[in-house]
């Protein structure tokens, strides 16, 4: 059957069409992308702005269309921090709902991080023993450790890449080069919110593979001398700190105009490269990670998986 997910992120709707049935690897027959930088459009009062009800209006119609024409059977949207931490988010969604008939599912946290972790495992098989998942997106870090398909501990930190560079990165968002003391107080905050977060998946046992997943780890990976995304998604990509450390220290010296010019590297998320390569070396160093396997499924895949297996024999 033929399937579409729409990912509302707080950087970027993504739409996503696989063939697919249960049992079987879902084949990428079509995808989309409107970068509409939501939570940017949440303002003081922690509310989305008309502009950015109206921009997400505008690519969900768009998605639903999209999906149309390429003969979707069944169509999924949800939505992640953006939406999620807006007080009038439901709202929003109401009035989508309404205009496009178009169910957008709230995700907490914890729900990403699962699916996230189901599409890991499934990638990676049962070979992988237990497993250490590491997801970064826009608004929040997720980090997840299981030997099962469903995560031991499934864990959700506010230090997405997005909002690491609003809050302590302004210049890099205007093409700037970052600011050093401003890297260091982001690092001092991740490693305090990691701290706890590092115990509890201690806790739950050492991993055999830890794999990392996202647009940011895929960048970071590239400009770390993966193998580009030209050599396909089978193409075995792995991040180590150390070579993350000394990117760290190369974009914190570079504007984010320029950095953007580097290949590998998304112009519209240059300025959140900055952010991105801290919080993943905190990461990694909080959970004594030596390395990473990149891996190309996600969140959107884990949410395909699920559905799947919802349907049974379908």
């Amino acid at each position: 059957m033929r399937l579409g997910v729409l990912d509302v992120g707080s950087n970027t709707v993504h739409l996503l069409v696989v063939d697919a049935h249960r049992g079987a690897h879902p084949t990428p027959m079509h995808d989309d992308r409107w970068l509409l930088r939501l939570a940017e459009h949440v303002g003081p009062d922690d509310l989305l702005t008309t502009t950015g009800e109206r921009a997400l209006l505008r690519a969900v119609q768009k998605a639903c269309d999209a999906a149309q024409r390429h003969g979707c059977e069944d169509f999924m949207g949800l939505v992640t921090s953006a939406i999620r931490e807006a007080e009038n988010g439901l709202e929003v969604l109401g009035r989508i709902r309404e205009r496009t008939g178009v169910d957008l599912q709230v995700l907490s946290g914890e729900e990403e991080a699962r699916l996230t972790f189901l599409a890991v495992r499934r990638w990676f098989g049962w070979s992988a023993g237990r497993l250490l998942v590491l997801d970064i997106g826009g608004g929040s870090l997720e980090l997840a450790s299981g030997l099962d398909e469903d995560p031991d501990v499934a864990l959700s930190l506010p230090l997405g890449a997005g909002r690491m560079t609003r809050r302590f990165l302004p210049d890099a968002r205007s093409g700037g080069r970052p600011d050093l003391a401003a890297l260091g107080k982001l690092r001092s905050h991740a490693d305090e919110l990691l701290a706890p977060a590092a115990k509890k998946l201690r806790k739950a046992g050492p991993p055999d593979l830890v794999a990392a997943t996202s647009k940011t780890f895929r960048t970071l990976a590239r400009l770390t001398g993966a193998a580009p995304y030209s050599a396909g998604i089978w193409a075995p990509r792995e991040l180590r700190v150390e070579s993350l450390e000394q990117l760290v220290g190369f974009v914190s010296r570079i504007e984010s105009d320029a950095l953007g010019e580097l290949e590998g590297v998304s112009v519209d998320r240059a300025h959140q490269v900055p952010a991105g390569a801290v919080v993943a070396t905190a990461s990694m160093r909080a959970l004594d990670v030596p390395s990473v396997r990149i891996c190309p499924w996600a969140l959107r895949e884990g949410v395909i998986l699920r559905r799947l297996d919802s349907l049974g024999g379908a």
